[in-house]
């Protein structure tokens, strides 16, 4: 594909420019990095590690060609909030979140067996058992499950989420340029200010927050880490639990990947499904996010927001990105940093996560519509019907307990949906879809046009 832009390398802008442009795609990640492990009570810094460390990784796998910022991704959050909910004071389920994490690390193994069918039997024999009717409603659900939580943290303040809800909406629709591209960060930015202004214990709560934290320290936590599980007492039925609960939301977000690999061919123009092949891609996308949960971070995917700053600045060179993983890195290591993020006022974040929970379940809508799925069919009508009602059934009336000898199973309503989806598509008759016939409809971008 051929691309006839005027088009930039690192070696005509020179190296200020480049470090401005590697800042610039630090400041696209940096929003919906760290709202993740807000939302989580993972640790912020080493989030920002295992971003930056990821991303290199991917680069690594990938052979350097794709331009492309693994960051925190949204996709898990039901899954952690099933194994791991944050507690009634709003701190994190420390003792829970190693095995949210074990399960998340899992997932990212799941990568590496699709990987290893798709390089076997091609995209379209794979994508058959994971068409858009299974992983449509599954995405729908996740962002639905998670609404509940958003309002929780929104009733706190009302005023202060509000703020961040006009200011994330403003920014999408009125916004020009970078505005356009980080709406996320700059509702975040704005409802944090509006409330240390309103608030006087936000303030209190800040300023000891930050003045208590050092200015340098080790992003790593043992006690965060899956490894820290097995140097105790663990319970073997929540660990197996984790991993029925999270693993199959990578069958949701390995489509996400896809999508994300084609929208960032088209940006490019390059056909990164090609060269180097969403094998290879997946596989630096699985290694990325296991090895990040095994630390404690949470799961890797690859980045829209800096796809979008590869449109605005036509920089495709993917040392740019590379150079901002460094950036990622290195802020890692400031606690007081970290601090500044932790101490956000509750209702800041309910009002963003509530846009972007909202945001989640209309990507599921558009993955349906867009593949035009028949609703005049029965099996499609049964499946979609079951993969709702058990997501959101299960999830207002607990998870469904299972014993297996001494050992407890605990599905939650996510993993519940998928599993029946899955086998419920597997064995009905009349299955229609073909990967790769609408690319636009597999992936959300249209492949054969450039994104503007």
């Amino acid at each position: 594909m051929e691309n006839n832009e005027a088009v930039y390398d690192v070696k005509t802008l020179g190296t200020p420019k480049t470090l401005v442009l590697g800042l610039q795609h630090l400041f696209a990640m940096f929003g919906a990095t760290v709202l993740v492990p807000a939302l989580t009570g993972l640790n912020v810094s080493t989030t920002l590690l295992f971003a930056g460390l990821g991303t290199l990784l991917f680069h690594l796998i990938t052979g350097r060609k794709v331009p492309a910022f693994l960051g925190s991704s949204f996709a898990f959050l039901g899954g952690y909030a099933a194994i791991a909910p944050m507690l009634a004071d709003g701190s994190a389920n420390t003792e829970m979140l190693p095995y949210a994490c074990f399960g998340v690390a899992i997932a990212g193994l799941v990568y590496l067996v699709l990987a290893g069918f798709f390089k076997a039997f091609g995209a379209g024999k794979v994508m058959r058992y994971f068409p858009p009717i299974v992983t449509g409603p599954i995405i729908i659900c996740i962002g639905l499950s998670l609404a509940g939580s958003a309002i929780n943290n929104c009733r706190t303040n009302w005023l202060i989420a509000l703020v961040a809800i006009l200011v994330v909406v403003a920014c999408n629709i009125w916004g020009k340029g970078m505005v356009k591209i980080v709406p996320i960060l700059l509702g975040v930015v704005a409802s944090y200010l509006f409330a240390l202004i309103v608030d006087p214990s936000a303030r209190a709560n800040v300023a000891s927050a930050v003045a208590s934290a050092k200015w340098f320290g080790i992003p790593v936590i043992w006690g965060n880490t899956v490894f820290s599980i097995f140097s105790k007492d663990y319970d073997a039925g929540l660990l197996l639990t984790s991993v029925i609960t999270i693993a199959p939301i990578a069958l949701a977000t390995i489509v996400e990947h896809i999508g994300d690999m084609c929208a960032i061919s088209s940006t490019v123009g390059r056909n990164f499904v090609a060269d180097p092949g969403l094998h290879r891609t997946l596989v630096g996308d699985g290694l990325a996010t296991t090895l990040a949960s095994l630390f404690g971070a949470p799961a890797n995917t690859t980045y829209g927001e800096n796809t979008g700053v590869l449109a605005l600045s036509k920089v495709y060179d993917p040392m740019v990105v590379r150079l901002a993983a460094v950036f990622a890195i290195i802020l890692s290591f400031c606690p007081k940093f970290a601090a500044l993020i932790v101490a956000m006022p509750a209702a800041t974040m309910g009002g963003v996560s509530l846009v972007l929970y909202g945001m989640i379940s209309a990507v599921g809508v558009r993955n349906v519509v867009e593949n035009q799925v028949d609703f005049t069919k029965s099996r499609n009508v049964l499946i979609a019907a079951m993969i709702l009602g058990l997501a959101v059934g299960v999830s207002y009336n607990g998870a469904i307990v299972i014993p297996v000898g001494s050992v407890t199973i605990s599905l939650s309503g996510l993993a519940v949906a998928a599993l029946v989806g899955i086998f419920m598509n597997a064995v009905l008759p009349g299955k229609d879809y073909e990967f790769g016939v609408n690319a636009q409809g597999d992936t959300s971008v249209n492949f054969g046009t450039r994104a503007k």
